[in-house]
């Protein structure tokens, strides 16, 4: 379960979270009877629609994304999308941008490779530049490095490379917020826990026994 409410349809705040949840859902209660045609459970929806003027926000950042009016290769905005999932651990956003890839004809070992991408061979020129560019924003908080950024300037206008920022950034941030509501995909356990001790454990300081030395540690 997501972590907030989720907002039944009976209880739908406003006409644009009704027409979505016809559009995605049919005649059903999306909290009642889940699920959406891509396969997720559709919380996504039924979370953000607590609060509507956030939820109209959302629906329009995508139609802008989506619009006609966009110079960027759809191919280089989805590939920018899907590995912002990957680098931010959301398996939601990874996910649902990989299918998205296939829409567009991407080949399978393509979409394979974007989790990998430095040590592929699979991507041209500008689509590594793109690749990379995604990591800078979404792993080093947007520091980019000048020869990065001129690479980009070589394939891109500034229309479009203003584009790529804006819309993986974007999903930098839906990545984010769908780990931390435990929304869709995102909705699972943390694997960094603390693993058991043996029977017996003592509680040794490993470098100090490395180093030769025998104080243990209580514990």
């Amino acid at each position: 379960m997501p972590r907030l409410k989720e907002i039944r349809r009976a209880d739908a705040p406003s006409p644009l979270v009704e027409t979505m949840y016809g559009f995605l859902f049919g005649d059903r209660d999306p909290v009642e009877e889940p699920g959406t045609t891509t396969g997720t459970p559709g919380n996504w929806w039924t979370v953000f629609a607590a609060v509507p003027d956030i939820f109209q926000h959302s629906v329009d950042g995508f139609r802008v994304y989506r619009s006609s009016r966009r110079s960027l290769d759809p191919v280089l905005r989805e590939l920018g999308q899907t590995r912002a999932g990957w680098a931010c651990g959301s398996q939601f956003v990874f996910s649902q941008h990989c299918k998205s890839l296939r829409l567009l004809g991407v080949p399978e070992s393509k979409i394979e490779a974007v989790a990998y991408w430095p040590a592929s061979d699979e991507f041209t020129d500008i689509e590594r530049a793109v690749l990379g560019y995604t990591d800078a924003l979404a792993l080093q908080q947007g520091r980019v490095h000048d020869k990065l950024f001129a690479k980009l300037q070589e394939h891109l206008s500034d229309e479009e490379i203003l584009e790529l920022t804006y819309i993986t950034g974007l999903y930098i941030m839906h990545a984010i917020m769908s780990r931390a509501l435990h929304t869709e995909w995102d909705e699972r356990v943390d694997p960094i826990v603390e693993v058991e001790s043996p029977d017996g454990f003592a509680g040794y300081d490993i470098g100090a026994t490395i180093a030769g030395g025998s104080d243990k540690v209580e514990g």
